[in-house]
């Protein structure tokens, strides 16, 4: 498979008519931004689309619209041509979810990790770019499709997660001026801010306060980590949450260069997450797990019991820091 450029996948998208738009489980801002940017977009020029993650949208994000629109994975689906988005490899929309798909004509792959695979029959990656909603915005910029304030605002939902709110070392000046040009269109930052930011359920941040409960270090202080058993999320009900930044408590501790979380999504599966503070390549390490991602920030899942996975991962860790 070989990497195409921006107009030859604009005019495909242009060239088709119904589509399927898929972005990856456990789905985080740059994801569902993505999916629902795309989709406002297709859609406002008469394409027929629909679509599809294997979990349900985080509360989060519900304010966007068009999000309301996004049905879960799980039986077989038919579409002309298949959009995987955010996803560095067909298993991230779910291994099981993964054979749903049955494509008819052609699949399209638009994703921003250096680790992508080019696993489509057409693939727009730019790892350069701080987030995936960079390569829609673009996208829709070549087809000539006009920006509303509702397209504007899942992408800057996109931008500024992936950024850490245009605080990562991710963000360029490109991003800044397609930021800029989402303002433009007049969307309601406040609404962003809030529903963001400043409206978390008060079960998100008990789940946050038991992970700071584990939270704990590797003997030079250059790793931190926290972890959530099945258990725990069960006798909280709370199976179903987990605040994406919770990990960013571990790497906003000085001295710490690696943190890490785990958490035990089913009896026995832990998912696992990684970040960097400086030069460490945590994409690389989360490799070796089955899992990718950026060189900062990855992602695995293993199976294994929750002790048995953090320590086989911290070991792997000090491995590389050593």
């Amino acid at each position: 498979m070989k990497a195409d450029s921006l107009q030859q996948i604009a005019d495909k998208l242009w060239a088709e008519d119904n589509f399927i738009l898929v972005g990856h489980a456990i789905p985080d801002g740059d994801c569902i931004g993505s999916l629902v940017g795309l989709y406002l977009g297709l859609t406002s020029v008469g394409k027929n689309c629909a679509m599809f993650l294997a979990d349900p949208v985080p509360p989060i994000y519900r304010y966007l619209a068009g999000s309301d629109k996004i049905q879960i994975l799980n039986q077989e689906i038919m579409g002309d041509t298949i959009v995987y988005l955010d996803c560095s490899d067909v298993q991230r929309i779910g291994e099981k979810e993964a054979g749903y798909l049955k494509k008819t004509k052609y699949t399209i792959n638009i994703d921003h990790h250096y680790t992508n695979d080019v696993f489509a029959d057409y693939n727009l990656v730019d790892a350069g770019a701080a987030a995936t909603a960079e390569i829609i915005f673009n996208l829709l910029d070549a087809m000539k499709i006009k920006l509303n304030q509702d397209i504007a605002s899942a992408l800057y939902t996109g931008i500024v997660m992936d950024t850490g709110r245009f605080n990562y070392s991710n963000t360029t000046s490109r991003t800044m001026r397609i930021a800029a040009a989402l303002l433009d269109t007049g969307l309601d930052l406040d609404a962003i801010r809030i529903n963001l930011f400043e409206s978390r359920p008060r079960k998100e941040i008990q789940v946050l306060g038991q992970a700071l409960q584990s939270l704990a270090f590797s003997e030079d202080g250059r790793i931190a980590w926290v972890c959530l058993s099945y258990e725990q999320l069960t006798d909280m009900n709370a199976v179903e949450i987990y605040p994406e930044d919770i990990i960013n408590y571990t790497r906003m501790i000085a001295g710490v260069e690696v943190g890490l979380s785990f958490r035990e999504i089913e009896p026995g599966i832990v998912k696992i997450g990684f970040r960097s503070k400086n030069r460490t390549d945590v994409a690389a390490i989360a490799a070796r797990w089955g899992g990718g991602g950026h060189k900062k920030a990855a992602g695995a899942r293993q199976n294994g019991t929750l002790e048995e996975v953090t320590k086989l991962v911290i070991a792997s860790v000090k491995d590389v820091l050593d």
